[in-house]
């Protein structure tokens, strides 16, 4: 199959020209190729649990219409075979017999359908002699008529084709429609985990008059109806703190987040999240959290804490989950102690050492985290907080309680990659302000993932904001940890550049 897309003209391939010739047929001869229903009175899954164990060679009798793709097709004189699949993978063999269907039925089958057709077969479930459950066809109806192959073994789609035409992929591999019903279990994991944990599911905006919430790039857009600038949502966490202040103790959301940057095999411009906040918790009550609602997805999506990814590797996700601070972790990678006070012409020297190319925009605690990333990421396969992150860097979050120059803040690791980030969160209204003030300094410098003030965040601080933990988590990448695949693989539909004409 190729990965372009052909103009529709008389230069077709053969085989889309010849299948466009057989739909024009159909219409002449007064059959509808796309007709508006067809008969259908069980699933194929339905069929295969009620024959369950069904003797060979028997009939039972039972007439039933049923539907599916055709992925095999074989004619011979007076029989005929094709096997039908659902959507959710389900196969079943069906019979055309001369004696069955008739000449012209039988005749017009060989000749009208080919394979990707979708097809209606009325008929009795029986076994064949060799065993097999199927359908023995009484009469049959095209339900859709393909106009292009599907690829085979011979011809398998390559990656991009695969996220471009994800239509395609679902149909003819099995791993794709086993991550496209993946997420949904997932989903509905986290959500009765928080359910049972009387948390309550809000919604936030997505368009928003500011940015803010996560250190990001936003996507600019603009309202017609409001003459505004307006951006897409890099983080719904300053809505959902607004929540707590209005007593909503315990909130989460699950959303869609947007950010202006790089894509890459963890990185997705448009990406799920989960975030939630909890009143009178910190960031080690939020860490127990995390932890129990990726447990309960492991269990939903494989029953077991042991989950094996679809290439054969296994990850562990049972038991305490390992800690590691970062600025030991830092101290480790760079052979000399590093903590949060040492000045940023060390840390540059370290990182000259260990051949980084520095941006001369970062400050400090930046820097110390591209060190951490460069010496330590990499080696954090099994799921692994890593507390203890630069208090530059985090402006939402309270400062640690003993160490100076630390934030309340840790990362999850698995797999090498980032997964979730917790906090004791900043409650200090006056705090908040320097920050976001600080924030918007850099922004003026051309720090373009800046913050800017949000004067009505401050507004609703200053009513009162319990003290809380919060954590957000991405849904895409928890669905990495689960199979071991990249981002774009989990994603259904993610983001691909236009084909070129």
């Amino acid at each position: 199959m190729s990965d372009q897309t052909p103009t529709i003209g008389d230069d077709l391939p053969e085989q889309l020209r010849i299948r466009r010739e057989k739909r024009a047929d159909l219409i002449a001869q007064g059959i509808e190729p796309y007709p508006v229903a067809v008969a259908r009175t069980k699933t194929l899954g339905e069929v295969r649990t009620k024959y369950q164990g069904l003797e060979t060679d028997t009939a039972t009798g039972d007439i039933e219409s049923l539907t599916g793709r055709i992925i095999f097709k074989r004619d011979t004189g007076k029989l005929c075979f094709a096997t039908l699949r659902e959507g959710d993978g389900t196969e079943l063999q069906a019979m055309f017999s001369l004696d069955k269907v008739g000449e012209d039925s039988i005749t017009a089958w060989k000749s009208q359908v080919d394979l990707g057709d979708i097809v209606s077969v009325t008929g009795e479930i029986i076994t064949s002699k060799r065993g097999e459950l199927s359908i023995l066809a009484n009469s049959w109806q095209i339900a859709s008529k393909s106009l292009r192959p599907l690829p085979n073994e011979h011809n398998p789609l390559s990656e991009e084709t695969r996220v471009r035409m994800r239509y395609v992929d679902l149909i003819v591999r099995p791993e794709a429609r086993v991550t496209a019903r993946m997420r949904p279990t997932v989903m509905r994991s986290l959500r009765q985990t928080f359910h049972e944990l009387d948390f309550i599911e809000v919604e936030t905006p997505m368009l928003q008059v500011q940015h803010g919430g996560a250190a990001a790039r936003p996507f600019k857009s603009f309202s017609n109806a409001y003459d505004m600038d307006l951006f897409l949502r890099i983080a719904p966490e300053l809505f959902l703190k607004r929540c707590v202040v209005g007593g909503i103790e315990r909130v989460f959301e699950i959303n869609r987040n947007f950010r202006n940057e790089g894509a890459d095999s963890s990185h997705s411009p448009e990406f799920a999240m989960i975030e939630s906040y909890q009143s009178y918790g910190d960031w080690r009550s939020i860490a127990e959290l995390t932890q129990q609602l990726i447990q309960n997805a492991a269990m939903a999506v494989s029953g077991s804490l042991v989950v094996t990814h679809q290439d054969g590797s296994q990850i562990d996700f049972s038991g305490k989950w390992r800690e590691i601070s970062l600025y030991e972790a830092i101290s480790g990678g760079a052979g000399e102690t590093v903590t949060a006070l040492t000045p940023i012409d060390d840390l540059k020297r370290i990182a000259t050492k260990l051949g980084m190319k520095i941006d001369p925009a970062w400050i400090a605690g930046k820097l110390a985290e591209e060190i951490f990333e460069h010496v330590a990421k990499d080696q954090l396969i099994e799921p692994t907080f890593v507390m203890g992150f630069p208090v530059d860097t985090s402006p939402l979050v309270r400062a640690h309680r003993e160490t100076p120059g630390v934030a309340e803040k840790w990362d999850l690791y698995v797999e090498g990659f980032e997964l979730a980030t917790g906090y004791s969160e900043l409650i200090d209204p006056v705090i908040q302000r320097d920050r976001l003030v600080e924030q918007a300094r850099l922004g003026a410098k051309g720090d373009v993932e800046a913050m800017q003030v949000d004067e009505d965040f401050l507004r609703a601080m200053e009513f009162g904001m319990p003290p809380m933990g919060g954590m957000g988590m991405g849904v895409d990448r928890l669905l990495m940890a689960l199979t071991g695949l990249g981002i774009r693989e989990t994603i259904l539909f993610p983001l691909v550049k236009p084909e070129i004409e």
